[in-house]
């Protein structure tokens, strides 16, 4: 199995740090459209503002919600990392991505051919062969996760400060270990 560093190559050839990318991109969302959705505020935007962090409401029938948490998902993420540029056999996706489960990439793909990301050709060949491959679609929303990687490889020596930073200050609190002096 290829280690998530691995997934560096597919992305733009820049290196990454792929395991802390993924974890960052599962938090992350695409770009903010510019005016809140229906499921904010059932389409009464403020006209003064410009952005309503309400956008993204956890009501079920929030379609922008829902979309958000397919394409933001760990898996989906490295399916569209792997798919850019290329087209795969589902064979060489399981193999490329490290810790999923067949049934957990079969469905994995459907949701993204599902939403327009991802094409699947099947050719009709003995034995039978199935290829993957990103639509235009898909194309733009890796463009968008490229952002993100490149913004956490820029500042995750930031947020590894922030996090022992975190961790020392709850220990105190907690009286589980000395006050270190920095």
């Amino acid at each position: 199995m290829k280690s998530p560093g691995h997934l560096a190559g597919t992305m733009g050839g820049r290196p990454a740090a792929a395991a802390t990318a993924a974890a960052a991109a599962t938090a992350a969302v695409p770009a903010v459209p510019a005016v809140p959705t229906d499921c904010a505020d059932g389409g009464a935007a403020d006209a003064d503002c410009d952005y309503d962090a309400r956008q993204w409401d956890v009501r079920e029938g929030c379609e922008v919600r829902q979309i958000l948490d397919r394409v933001a998902d760990k898996w989906s993420l490295l399916v569209i990392a792997l798919l850019d540029r290329r087209v795969l056999r589902f064979t060489e996706l399981r193999r490329e991505i490290d810790g999923i489960s067949q049934r957990m990439l079969t469905v994995t793909l459907r949701q993204l051919e599902r939403d327009g990301l991802v094409s699947r050709t099947v050719h009709p060949v003995v034995p039978p062969r199935v290829d993957y491959a990103l639509t235009p679609l898909g194309a733009t929303l890796h463009d968008t996760i490229q952002a993100l990687v490149t913004w956490t490889e820029e500042h995750q020596s930031e947020i590894a400060v922030a996090r022992a930073a975190y961790d020392e200050r709850v220990a105190r609190e907690r009286g589980d270990a000395p006050h270190t002096p920095h």
